[in-house]
């Protein structure tokens, strides 16, 4: 069928004249037009919204017939595959309001795609849509709004400077429509024939490059995201551990355990000091690495080659609580009980502190609060707070949980806002700023990748402030005889800071690079619950090079807590080689099941 550009009529009647106005029941109908809005619109959308994709491939390495054949290809590909989907949405009183909406996601999509060097999928936009009002501040910016202003205003001002000049039939607009989208397809082969050896090899080598494609992998995104949120039968979670319990220690060491857990963000091992990173980054930490078992100071343990569950916080947060590894399916959403829930049924009491956008419905079933509606002097401001603050009236909080189950042991989370971008500036308090200058702008691009490194630089050293007095306070609670105490400390994901034109995370985890998915860990024992557990302190020390990950946690936590479970298992608890023969050793059984 060809393709008609010419204006709709009523019926057999001549169109009417430019100024003229419809009546009766056409009135107030647009004139929808599935030629010459819908060409043009998908011209400007194709070459216009994807200007990050054509820049991306322009900076590939190959001949330049090579880019510029995969261009044309991809061009023509995402060209049809947009002609087709306005075609679709050609009907009147739906033209403008859905191009509308499509032509604003085209926009904001290529500014963050421009911006920082993300893909959109599924993931990236359940990150999005998680978003609190503080981290969506930090996104906001001047280019932003030049962009949107850039790409979505002439294609705006195209679709709405037509007045309603009348309408057509329902059959006859069918087939317009239909006939328009079914062109698209015969392009598509025709495109893929005619550039084939460019694009498959283009898109073999350099599979992120499907992900940018403007606005189909919005599109695609958010109708994945709909299916999965379309409503349900509620489904209860699958208990774990329903034989959880604490196996009590001997009558010597009848102090509760007290375990804090610490849920960085954003930080890379990268980064970290501790994992050879040539800055100081984490002096405090290295202190408390340096100090010798048996003189009150504890052991520190730094486990440098970790990888995160996922690259975001809203998949690797419950991936890092969950029993399930990440080939088991933790990365999916949770259809089991978490970590927290069996600690919980065990008789521990159980706290979680956020500082973050909330624990992703990790903590919905145990005490928790925010830090949201804090205002510490110095600590927090503008709706934000410093992380030091969660250990602020810590004593009290404690005080305040079941003190049957604090008599059985204590785990308290602390869930960071750490060096949470891109406004990484914000991380850490001006006196604790030791890497200058700093990039005081949350555009990451227009900062030196010297400012930029600064500026994340100074948010490490902030967190390892931070823990440093999260571990004092942990000796005196220790040294005060009240708690048996241990801390754990692992980030939720990574960070890119420009590194082949990447910023801030999300990527697709096959895609991501080490900057986004290595991330750092450290364990710190008291010498009283290495005693208490029968941990080796030196043997736990010749651990630190062994491969791990976010599917650790989970057991070494139920291990350090000495909550018997058969969902406990020892061959993912990094503290069981270095245990002594004890009836949790013992007990436990390898894949036994999860309870």
């Amino acid at each position: 069928m060809a393709l008609s550009i010419s204006r709709f009529s009523a019926g057999s009647a001549a169109a009417p004249a430019p100024d003229a106005r419809p009546s009766g029941v056409l009135r107030g109908r647009f004139d929808v037009l599935p030629g010459a809005p819908v060409l043009v619109l998908a011209l400007w959308l194709t070459l216009t919204g994807n200007l990050p994709l054509w820049q991306r491939i322009g900076s590939l390495d190959g001949s330049l017939a090579f880019r510029l054949g995969g261009s044309i290809g991809l061009g023509l590909l995402i060209g049809c595959l947009n002609l087709a989907l306005l075609a679709l949405l050609a009907w009147p009183r739906v033209w403008r309001p859905a191009a509308t909406v499509l032509i604003l996601v085209t926009a904001l999509a290529g500014h963050f795609m421009a911006e920082y060097g993300v893909v959109i999928d599924t993931s990236m936009l359940v990150n999005a849509l998680q978003t609190d009002t503080r981290e969506v501040r930090d996104l906001l910016s001047l280019r932003l709004l030049l962009t949107v202003l850039g790409i979505a205003g002439p294609a705006l001002w195209w679709v709405w400077r037509r007045p309603p000049t009348g309408a057509t039939r329902w059959w006859r607009q069918a087939t317009r429509n239909a006939g328009t989208a079914a062109l698209a397809p015969a392009l598509v082969v025709l495109a893929a024939v005619l550039s084939y050896s460019s694009l498959a090899s283009l898109m073999r080598n350099h599979k992120p490059l499907r992900y940018m494609a403007n606005p189909l992998a919005s599109v695609y995104a958010i109708g994945r995201l709909a299916l999965d949120q379309a409503p349900t039968p509620a489904r209860t979670l699958t208990p774990v551990g329903t034989d959880a319990h604490v196996v009590l220690p001997a009558q010597a060491h009848r102090r509760p355990a007290l375990l804090m857990l610490v849920v960085g963000e954003t930080a890379r091992a990268e980064n970290f000091g501790l994992d050879g990173y040539p800055r100081d980054t984490t002096p405090a930490l290295a202190r408390w690495q340096a100090a010798q078992a048996g003189q009150g100071q504890g052991s520190l343990v730094n486990f440098a080659d970790v990888q995160s569950c996922g690259t975001n916080t809203q998949v690797s947060v419950p991936c890092l609580f969950s029993p399930l590894s990440r080939e088991e399916g933790g990365n999916q959403p949770p259809t089991q009980e978490n970590l927290l829930d069996v600690l919980q049924r065990a008789g521990l009491a159980v706290l979680w502190l956020d500082n973050q956008s909330g624990c992703k419905g990790v903590c919905d079933r145990v005490p928790h609060a925010s830090t949201r509606e804090l205002n510490v002097p110095g600590l927090c401001e503008g709706g934000e707070c410093l992380d030091e603050v969660m250990l602020q009236d810590l004593d009290a909080r404690i005080a305040a949980l079941d003190p049957q189950r604090r008599e059985k042991g204590v785990v308290v989370v602390l869930h960071q806002m750490g060096s949470h971008g891109p406004a990484y500036f914000k991380r850490a308090p001006a006196a604790a700023k030791r890497f200058l200058p700093e990039c005081e702008s949350n555009t990451l691009s227009d900062c030196t990748p010297e400012a930029l490194r600064n500026t994340y630089d100074n948010s490490i050293a902030y967190t390892d402030h931070v823990l440093d007095l999260g571990l004092q306070w942990l000796q005196a609670q220790a040294q005060g005889g009240r708690y048996d105490t241990g801390l754990l400390y692992v980030s939720d994901h990574g960070e890119s800071l420009g590194e082949n034109g990447l910023y801030l995370h999300g990527l697709p985890y096959a895609l991501a690079p080490s900057q986004q998915t290595h991330v750092p860990m450290v364990m710190w024992l008291s010498d009283a619950l290495q005693e208490r557990t029968g941990i080796d302190g030196a043997c736990l020390r010749r651990q630190t090079s062994l491969p791990l990950s976010h599917d650790n946690v989970f057991h070494s936590v139920l291990g350090l807590m000495q909550v018997h479970t058969l969902a406990h298992l020892p061959a993912l608890d990094i503290t069981a080689p270095c245990g002594q023969a004890s009836p949790l050793a013992r007990e436990d059984t390898r894949g036994a099941g999860l309870g």
